[in-house]
């Protein structure tokens, strides 16, 4: 019997909407291609679907596979997507700046024996080991061999062959869509399961999207952020424009290109946007609908002076949106109120209800199966943890007034989030530890100017040894994506201990930025992403 409360698999099952799609509205754009133009068609969208999902299953792709898939946005990115979702396997994105130890955890943890990657990332695959991995397909330049594989020519994903089989078995709404990584906290990262269903009820929830809409993807594939709004216009029957990442100069010119009537705007980039100078076209533009997040003052100066509507939300990876704002909120910092068939508590460390403004755990659950995620690949143990007590315990502290509407008040993770990115300072610490001149390392949060973090590592060293900051950071380049090597380093003679030898973090971040903080950035020390401008996909024949 059909629960009343599950969408129906055609309404929220990725194969499902291709094919619909492309029979009911066929010549409608889906995809814009920022970076050269490109546009896809629904059409064009389940050609490449289906040409993607049958090079996998020649390559041994089955329903219920991991496959993991290491590219820029762009074309290849969106069609190896789709392409596992219409055979019913499941997409492992990884984050393009991963390298060393935190790319060696991912590869092991996924159990994948297929990867997809850009082939000027795979050379780094040569500096671990690669654990389950027997095929590599490298999208662009011919790649050289990785050890003992060699990786396949984008051509078996992308030339021209027959049509895949269906699956053995209907995809259904709680199947996995997606294994998506997020930051460890206080350990490696996970990779959160996310069914069809979570997804689809993260989409209903941006009620103000309609057909008509076009949503600008800034944000990676491998972030929840970038494919929300992905999923989002398939199962209205919209449409996405797509860009290689935000950049505050070409912003407006790249909305009007691309006609963008709504997107993410991160709380830095609104920063960044309302910190330009005034100008006469700062009305002129086709954005109408926003969602800002956090709702800080630098979000109410973007609607204000830009003229678009906002919206604000309390969302992560495991959930799908279940607390939203109205129209145009006020309060600094609220994300608004729990949406219906939702329940969410602030709660102490029992799992007790505290009474409305005191500060605890924000935990949640909802009516409807599957709307959240279903665990941690590979990992029972944290799934346990989250999920005690009936209720997804999300670690961030929250604040509820008598009105229902709840405050984010602080991560009670060890988590950092800088440039739209979540960074373990588990990850960051034990990369630190590895130089042989550090005896302990931990690494804390701290204000920048834009409302996000820096990363402020505070370090004791190995008797009579003191390395040189510039060295350190030099140290860190090739084992740290460039967004988790730190910008501000401390030497101390020992960190503050709990009587339980743990570090008492409270203590660091309350001092904060001392003054014998190096700072990375004041010594002309900046480190920039790797550009990875996605290769050009052809007409789909």
């Amino acid at each position: 019997m059909t629960d009343p409360r599950l969408p129906a698999a055609a309404d929220c099952v990725l194969r499902a909407l291709v094919d619909h799609r492309a029979a009911a509205t066929p010549d409608r754009i889906y995809a814009l291609f920022d970076a050269d133009g490109t546009r896809w068609t629904y059409a064009d969208l389940a050609r490449w679907t289906r040409r993607f999902a049958a090079g996998f299953q020649r390559l041994g792709v089955r329903q219920g596979d991991i496959v993991l898939t290491w590219l820029p946005n762009g074309p290849h990115a969106l069609a190896a997507w789709f392409g596992l979702n219409y055979l019913g396997a499941v997409s492992m994105p990884v984050n393009t700046a991963y390298r060393g130890a935190l790319l060696q955890h991912v590869v092991r943890l996924s159990g994948a024996r297929l990867l997809v990657g850009d082939a000027r990332l795979l050379p780094r695959l040569a500096e671990i080991e690669t654990g389950p991995l027997q095929q590599l397909v490298a999208i662009g330049e011919a790649a050289a061999p990785v050890g003992n594989l060699v990786p396949l020519s984008e051509a078996v994903l992308t030339g021209v062959g027959e049509e895949s089989d269906p699956p053995p078995c209907p995809i259904q709404p709680w199947d996995t869509m997606a294994a998506i990584l997020t930051s460890g906290t206080t350990g490696p990262s996970k990779a959160v399961l996310c069914s069809y269903a979570q997804w689809w009820a993260a989409a209903k929830a941006h009620t103000y999207l309609d057909a008509e809409d076009r949503q600008m993807v800034t944000l990676p594939l491998f972030h929840v952020g970038g494919t929300s709004p992905c999923f989002n216009a398939l199962v209205r029957g919209g449409s996405i424009a797509m860009v290689s990442a935000f950049d505050t100069r070409s912003f407006w010119d790249s909305v009007r290109r691309t006609g963008t009537t709504a997107m993410t705007v991160l709380g830095t980039m609104a920063s960044f946007l309302a910190s330009q100078p005034p100008s006469p076209q700062d009305r002129d533009h086709p954005l109408k609908k926003t969602v800002i997040i956090p709702l800080n003052q630098a979000a109410l100066e973007f609607g204000r002076r830009f003229g678009v509507a906002w919206y604000s939300t309390y969302n992560m990876t495991e959930l799908s949106c279940p607390i939203f704002t109205g129209r145009n909120p006020e309060a600094l910092g609220s994300c608004g109120r729990v949406r219906p068939g939702y329940a969410a508590r602030v709660v102490d460390e029992n799992d007790c209800e505290l009474p409305p403004e005191a500060v605890g755990e924000l935990v949640l659950r909802s009516d409807m199966p599957w709307a959240l995620n279903h665990g941690y690949h590979g990992n029972l143990e944290a799934t346990a943890r989250a999920w005690r007590n009936g209720w997804f315990h999300t670690g961030d502290a929250f604040r509820r007034d008598a009105e229902g509407n709840f405050y984010f008040v602080d991560r009670l993770k060890d988590a950092i989030r800088r440039r739209g990115e979540n960074i373990s300072s588990f990850e960051v610490e034990r990369e630190i530890a590895a130089h042989p001149d550090i005896r302990e390392a931990a690494v804390v949060p701290v204000p920048g100017e834009h409302g996000e973090d820096e990363i402020l590592a505070i370090l004791s060293c190995r008797l009579g040894r003191a390395p040189d900051p510039v060295a350190l950071i030099e140290f860190l380049r090739p084992r740290l994506a460039h967004f988790m090597i730190p910008r501000f380093i401390r030497f101390v003679e020992a960190l503050p201990m709990t009587p339980t030898q743990k570090v008492e973090k409270h203590l660091l971040r309350a001092a904060g930025l001392t003054p014998d903080t190096w700072d990375r950035e004041a010594a002309g020390l900046r480190i920039r992403r790797e550009r990875l401008d996605a290769a050009p996909l052809g007409p789909p024949g």
